[in-house]
């Protein structure tokens, strides 16, 4: 049996097929993710230790109000330059700022948890304009929901991202090594893991279009040129397969294969790395969405489990 990585008064959401544990007060993370295998709750994503520093090692932990890397934190937009906080060792702003801070759960029930970050309630974020996350996880079935939605409370509209940052296991239940296909078809050229230009083509190391083993090469790649509503589907060979289905605003995809590690990462998320500068560049699709005062914009994913 996993170990309980969770509280014990941490939220908890469970159907016959799914069980999630939630750790809200760092940066709003998931604890962990279990799928029942042969009457089994077996770990799909990497659960979280008792000993865990903070997000990063979690099983997932959300993305906003930007997803990856602003080279050097300076975000460039409609004319005007913002110093962000350098947040991580390559000198980049990374991964937004709501896990910087605890989420509040603001709605709880056996199948489903909303999880609230409020800008405005906190000192010192490291973003130019006030805005209110709230990300919903909901079980339906065989069906794992992530819902994505950031809310404008400022004065003038803000160009943004989002997305969540799942680490799933090589193997689950004793499989062997995860297989993997993605239904993409672009890739960019990355230097320190910010691009200069659009998307083209895929790198080989981080090409999955066809189904393949995870394999042992790294790569931190992003990847575009979505092909449909399933974005990618993930099999533990003799355990369990997930299909990860996702909206059109999920343009981009980012795949992480760490070496010599048990993990590796698959992030549904908007915007390229690097968005805000790409565009103000004129590189097309970038995935960056304008929010209104007052407007929210919303996306879902879904993890959809089912024999192997």
């Amino acid at each position: 049996m996993p170990e309980n990585s969770a509280r014990a008064d941490a939220p908890l959401i469970e159907n016959d097929r799914w069980s999630i544990g939630f750790v809200p007060d760092k940066g709003g993370s998931i604890a962990f993710g279990r799928v029942r295998i042969g009457g089994q709750w077996q770990d799909v994503l990497r659960p979280t230790p008792e000993s865990a520093a903070g997000p990063n090692d979690t099983a997932s932990y959300p993305l906003v109000p930007w997803s990856n890397r602003i080279r050097d934190g300076l975000l460039v937009w409609g004319g005007r330059e913002y110093q962000l906080r350098v947040n991580w060792p390559d000198g980049t702003a990374i991964h937004g700022t709501g896990w910087d801070y605890p989420w509040s759960v603001v709605e709880q029930s056996p199948d489903r948890v909303v999880l609230e970050f409020a800008s405005r309630d906190v000192y010192g974020v490291n973003w130019p304009w006030t805005f209110t996350a709230r990300f919903t996880y909901a079980l339906e079935g065989d069906r794992f929901v992530w819902t994505y939605s950031v809310t404008n409370t400022d004065h003038e509209t803000f160009p943004a991202g989002f997305g969540h940052h799942p680490y799933f296991l090589r193997s689950v239940a004793g499989s062997p090594d995860a297989r993997l296909q993605i239904e993409a078809d672009a890739g960019y050229d990355l230097v320190d893991c910010m691009p200069d230009a659009g998307a083209g083509a895929i790198r080989p190391a981080a090409d999955f279009r066809d189904a393949r083993e995870l394999g042992h090469e790294f790569v931190d790649d992003c990847l575009a040129g979505r092909r449909g509503d399933r974005l990618a589907t993930i099999e533990w060979p003799g355990a369990v397969t997930i299909d990860v289905e996702a909206d059109e605003l999920l343009e981009h995809a980012v795949l992480y294969i760490p070496q010599n590690a048990p993990f590796w990462a698959f992030e549904p998320v908007s915007n390229a790395n690097d968005a805000f500068n790409l565009d103000a560049k004129g590189v097309e699709g970038t995935g960056l969405f304008l929010v209104q005062p007052g407007e929210t914009r919303s996306a879902t994913f879904s993890l959809v489990a089912r024999d192997a």
